[in-house]
């Protein structure tokens, strides 16, 4: 029988006995300087200030700097700061259907208990030579990513998009149709009012059934939208070690590095790569290498990371940087959206490195022959718009031109009843004899 007061004891179990207390010996410009407590402090630990709670960005043997989530406005010299060791998220299966903080406080009016045990938001991956390899092809529900992209379980792949091209409706399209057996969906720098819809309608019953939502609305000071990411992992993870197939879904990595660097910039990193600090390459791949497969007797974190690129630059730092650490990227073009096919991805700029091990030989020749005739009529639209292309000049040119209707119809397509068999039969339809 189910032990009705665990959860109960748990909670009053982490509560401390006794707290380390030090003051407040200096303010400005957002940070305070802390005095009392450098003995015994580690750097990253989070104090507490009244309401208010914050992090330590720097030590040195006379006093520490820690950065609140919240404005400094009210606080006085000689506030009593408290101690409350490391960063960590307690997350419990009971979560599952929740919308939470990234503190792993209940954010939809219900009572909402902490797991039984705590997990650092920082931590290192699992080690490389003991994770087990990529595992089978998932179904998704849409047709392009049970054929020409495929998703394999541990994958983590990115989804690059400007605003407003369709990246929450396919990533609420993933969040019901992949197969996994939960969905953990971290909403970074989310508009507040843009919650409600997400989780109630584009999501759906359906959706939330299994998902754990965590959010940081855009309002919210930095340190909270970036612990945010870390928050999401770290219940991921907790049901990663219960041996399940875990889905991560991140809107946006770019929400997390513009907080980071706030942060950084707090701390007194310099700026780089474009405005960047140094340190972002380290905590955006650290977060990826996270995800994956998981080793031996654990389940696998299959994750899908959005990335917001401003007028579709792929060259900028955080769209570099994950391009680089994961095993496929999406790419979402406005123009595409903007004539009405959703979702509005760019096959053609698109690559899923799971391939060509995900699928059979006569799978890869239809990917290869749909991509051939993508690339031919790219290449010629142009010309047959402008009335320019005479038919007979080129047999792949005319080829593209009788299939591109019904081929690009295909890529906004849902998935059959059949899923990845029944996807690829209508492939194979499309293209034809």
């Amino acid at each position: 029988m189910a032990d009705v007061f665990s959860p109960l004891r748990t909670r009053i179990s982490a509560i401390p006995v006794v707290a380390p207390i030090g003051r407040v010996a200096g303010i400005s410009r957002g940070t305070l300087r802390v005095r009392g407590l450098e003995s015994l402090a580690h750097q990253g630990d989070q104090v507490r200030l009244g309401n208010l709670e914050g992090e330590i960005l720097q030590l040195s043997p006379d006093e520490m700097v820690v950065l609140t989530d919240g404005t400094a406005d009210g606080l006085a010299i000689g506030l009593p700061v408290e101690l409350a060791g490391p960063a960590e998220i307690a997350p419990d299966d009971s979560w599952i259907g929740r919308i939470v903080d990234p503190n792993g406080r209940p954010l939809d009016g219900k009572p909402l208990f902490r797991g039984p045990v705590g997990r650092p938001l920082s931590r290192a991956a699992p080690a490389a030579a003991q994770r087990r390899p990529l595992g089978a092809r998932l179904s998704t529900g849409t047709a392009v990513f049970d054929t020409l992209l495929p998703l394999v379980r541990g994958q983590r792949i990115g989804l690059f998009a400007g605003s407003g091209v369709g990246k929450s409706s396919l990533l609420a399209k993933f969040a019901r149709g992949v197969s996994a057996d939960v969905v953990v969906i971290a909403l970074i720098g989310e508009r507040g009012r843009e919650l409600r819809e997400f989780t109630e309608r584009v999501l759906g019953p359906t959706g939330m059934a299994r998902s754990v939502v965590v959010v940081a609305t855009s309002d919210q000071p930095a340190l909270t939208r970036r612990r945010c990411l870390y928050a999401a992992m770290a219940a991921a993870e907790h049901f990663r070690d219960q041996g399940l197939h875990v889905l991560l879904l991140a809107d946006s990595i770019t929400r997390f590095a513009e907080a980071h660097r706030e942060v950084a910039l707090a701390a007194g990193e310099s700026a780089a790569l474009r405005g960047y600090p140094p340190s972002l390459n380290q905590a955006i791949m650290g977060l990826a290498e996270r995800a994956g497969p998981g080793p031996e007797n654990a389940g696998d974190i299959t994750a899908v990371f959005s990335v917001l690129v401003a007028g579709s630059d792929m060259e900028e730092p955080v769209a570099d940087i994950l391009r680089g650490v994961l095993d496929g990227h999406v790419v979402m073009d406005r123009k595409i959206a903007e004539r009405g096919r959703f979702p509005a991805i760019d096959l053609l700029r698109s690559v899923s490195r799971s391939l060509p091990e995900a699928a059979s030989g006569e799978e890869n020749t239809l990917i290869a022959e749909a991509r051939r005739l993508l690339g031919a009529w790219d290449r010629a639209e142009l010309m047959v718009q402008a009335g320019l292309y005479a038919k007979g000049s080129d047999v792949t040119i005319d080829a593209a031109i009788r299939i591109w209707p019904a081929l690009d119809a295909f890529l906004a397509e849902d998935a059959p009843a059949e899923g990845v068999a029944g996807s690829f039969r209508r492939l194979a339809s499309v293209l034809g004899p």
